[in-house]
């Protein structure tokens, strides 16, 4: 069971007491395993209850929606990624930019192939067909994107501008392209579809951080 974020725009209201914090992470984890065994159009809050042994009202004093709720789940993955993220950084030279890089990758291969859930909902809840104007892989990269600037930027030493936020999302966003890719043609990741990224990646934030 993973922690929950204190902060969640998703949901109704944040919990106060430990055993509220407990049930929502346990409704949140049922959400993810569901995920995995049903995808997301056949997700339910009922089967969400029923999974977590909540009754359905503990749901919906949290969520209004199934969306409410897969977008509550997709953030606990971003404070998750940002978490592991650090601890790989900790253990990194500053000045070793490259392997920091690949750290901010494997960490999100290693999350994409173990954790529950993470291979529909990542960072960014699913929607059919949104609007041109509201894309939520959009909104999440966006949000990645912002997280990621941050920590590396405290971890090179380097002034988190626009610049910097710039080159991360554009990062962000080619990686999160080739990474559907390379998880559309092989379930665990087409090895050299991976090192093609990698290969990017480096390529491009050479001529920024070098």
């Amino acid at each position: 069971m993973e922690p929950v974020p204190h902060e969640n725009t998703s949901l109704r209201r944040a919990p106060v007491q430990q055993r509220s914090a407990e049930r929502l992470a346990r409704i949140l984890d049922a959400c993810a395993e569901l995920l995995d065994e049903t995808g997301y159009e056949q997700l339910s809050t009922r089967a969400v209850a029923v999974r977590a042994g909540v009754p359905i009202g503990s749901v919906y004093r949290f969520f209004s929606n199934k969306r409410a709720l897969a977008d509550a789940l997709a953030r606990r993955n971003l404070d998750s990624y940002a978490e592991r993220v650090t601890g790989r950084l900790a253990d990194i030279p500053a000045a070793d930019w490259r392997s920091a890089i690949d750290a901010v990758l494997d960490e999100y291969l290693a999350m994409k192939r173990t954790v529950a859930g993470f291979a529909l909902v990542d960072f960014g809840a699913p929607a059919p067909a949104p609007a041109p104007d509201d894309d939520p892989a959009a909104d999440a990269n966006q949000r990645v994107a912002g997280r990621l600037a941050g920590l590396l930027s405290g971890h090179l030493g380097r002034t988190a501008d626009e610049d910097l936020l710039r080159t991360v999302l554009v990062c962000v966003e080619a990686t999160d392209a080739l990474l559907r890719l390379a998880f559309r043609t092989d379930p665990s990741g087409d090895a050299a579809v991976v090192a093609e990224t990698r290969v990017l990646l480096r390529a491009y934030l050479a001529r920024v951080l070098d």
